[in-house]
């Protein structure tokens, strides 16, 4: 089947967890062990494996990555999601420097430099001509959550370099109709936006609702709340940079609820930065609802969980399946897998269902 060749923008956590995961994926094939499909939603997707897959470029801001090999730039700080496999091996990738624009919240400049991003003091690189002369086939945004102006200037890049885009993040690209009309005009796929965790908050807050829907229980109201301590999180604190994360998460849920429910019944959405837990996010959730009788009850969950490896579970199968669009000549929002791995898709489906979906589009009953 050949390589994927992607290029990165942002090599942050989510990046050193997705590069860890395919070399560890890499050294369970040559191995042969038993322990192949461990942590994966597949191992051989369309033909590809994890193995498969090639970093060919990578963009970043900050001065312990920029210029820098790419086995050593996802060690370096602000990073801190846990290394579970070190031996990458030497890396011909030199981190490129990327436009700042919003990349980076003021706020952080108040905080040790061991937690906060440090920009270099360097002239972007031409990342359209970057992508093209890397051969990439498609670029994957994991710029901090609020980067709108930055999201969209990658976007544009892939556009013009004819490669494919996962938005990991919840700036609106593939649901929003004007960005979704110009990679279908480009015959470019796209898959997004805001990647959905493996087993994470919204995912476990999607089936949980169902289940209630499903059992008949009326939902009066229902929270999620989030705390860690990555460069996420600090992020995060300033809280002009939340809406559209909000609204992703929110709707992503919401959407669960057959009969109405006021806004103000249901909160979703980061609630602090904890530093001590590093990478590790833990989730507060609550659901109260009424059952037989109009008698009430509640159900609370606290979920903790490795943040970027979660996400990394996800994204490493988007990245197959933006492969095989590209194989298949498909271009535009590849409705499917964007269903099933992200939060705010262009449309929602349950996750059952867009399960179904993303196998029959690996198979090749489904186009898009």
């Amino acid at each position: 089947m050949g390589k994927i060749r992607i290029a990165i923008a942002g090599i942050g956590n989510c990046a050193s967890s997705l590069i860890q995961g395919i070399e560890y994926y890499k050294f369970i094939e040559s191995s042969k062990t038993q322990e192949e499909h461990l942590g994966l939603m597949h191992f051989d997707l369309g033909g590809y494996l994890p193995g498969d897959i090639e970093v060919v470029a990578a963009y970043d801001i900050d001065v312990r990555k920029v210029n820098k090999p790419l086995n050593e730039a996802i060690f370096a700080k602000p990073n801190c999601t846990k290394i579970f496999f070190p031996n990458i091996t030497n890396s011909s990738v030199i981190v490129e420097m990327g436009e700042i624009l919003d990349g980076v919240s003021p706020h952080m400049a108040e905080y040790p430099d061991d937690r906060r991003f440090i920009p270099a003091d360097l002239p972007p690189c031409d990342i359209v001509k970057s992508l093209k002369e890397n051969g990439a086939d498609m670029l994957i945004n994991y710029l901090p959550v609020g980067s709108v102006k930055a999201t969209e200037y990658y976007a544009d890049a892939a556009l013009k370099a004819g490669v494919g885009f996962i938005n990991c993040i919840p700036v609106f690209i593939a649901s929003d109709p004007e960005w979704a009309k110009l990679f279908a005009e480009k015959n470019v796929p796209i898959i997004g936006d805001d990647v959905k965790s493996q087993i994470g908050a919204t995912i476990i807050h999607r089936e949980l609702t169902r289940l209630f829907m499903d059992r008949g229980v009326k939902i009066t109201n229902t929270y999620q709340l989030n705390v860690g301590g990555n460069t996420d999180f600090l992020n995060m604190l300033n809280h002009s940079r939340l809406k559209l994360k909000k609204i992703s998460k929110t709707k992503s849920v919401h959407c669960q609820i057959s009969h109405h429910l006021d806004n103000e019944n249901i909160h979703i959405g980061p609630s602090d930065y904890i530093p001590w837990l590093k990478d590790n996010k833990i989730c507060f959730l609550r659901i109260e609802g009424l059952g037989f009788g109009n008698i009430p009850m509640h159900l609370e969950l606290r979920l903790s969980v490795e943040d970027s490896p979660n996400s990394a579970g996800v994204i490493i199968d988007a990245i197959r399946c933006c492969k095989i669009a590209k194989d298949r000549g498909i271009g535009g929002v590849l409705i499917s897998p964007s269903a099933y791995f992200m939060k705010h898709p262009q449309m929602q489906f349950p996750d059952t269902i867009a399960k179904t979906m993303v196998e029959e589009f690996i198979s090749g009953k489904r186009e898009r």
